[in-house]
């Protein structure tokens, strides 16, 4: 079983670096990709999905924590990449979670390459818990009361 959790995090690691270099290397700033994608939010499986046609290409994973959104993982399909379609997945979930009023925790290094390049949306990561992605590193925030936890938790139940 090692080999199989090694094996995964090389290859996750792997494909995070893809689409970092490619987030750097290009500027998709017109145009967010060179394909017309739907995002949709399949909010059951906890993901964001760009789709072309009637193929996903694209996903950014997600989860509702303590009042925020948890962004776990990007993945675009190899045949897809350097086209831009990473930087336009991330750009339409940070903007639905800022149109939804939640703050980010940041696990995925491509969200927080793309929130370095893009710092409008430096105002979603949430101070006390920024996450491991999260680039740059965010300033440790005072602790809060049970109570403001227990608040935030009963945002995500309603």
């Amino acid at each position: 079983m090692a080999t199989t959790l090694e094996a995964e995090a090389t290859r996750r690691a792997a494909n995070n670096a893809a689409l970092i270099t490619e987030m750097t290397a290009s500027d998709h700033t017109e145009n967010p990709s060179d394909y017309e994608l739907t995002i949709v939010n399949d909010a059951e499986r906890g993901r964001w999905i760009a789709v072309l046609g009637a193929e996903g290409i694209g996903e950014l994973t997600y989860r509702y924590v303590g009042g925020r959104v948890v962004l776990l993982k990007a993945w675009v399909d190899h045949s897809y990449r350097n086209h831009g379609v990473a930087s336009e997945l991330v750009a339409y979930a940070l903007d639905e979670i800022t149109r939804m009023g939640k703050k980010i925790t940041i696990i995925c290094p491509v969200v927080g390459t793309f929130i370095s390049q893009h710092p409008e949306f430096a105002d979603l990561i949430d101070a006390r818990h920024p996450g491991s992605g999260a680039s740059p590193a965010m300033p440790e925030a005072a602790p809060r009361d049970d109570e403001s936890e227990i608040a935030e938790f009963e945002k995500d139940i309603h």
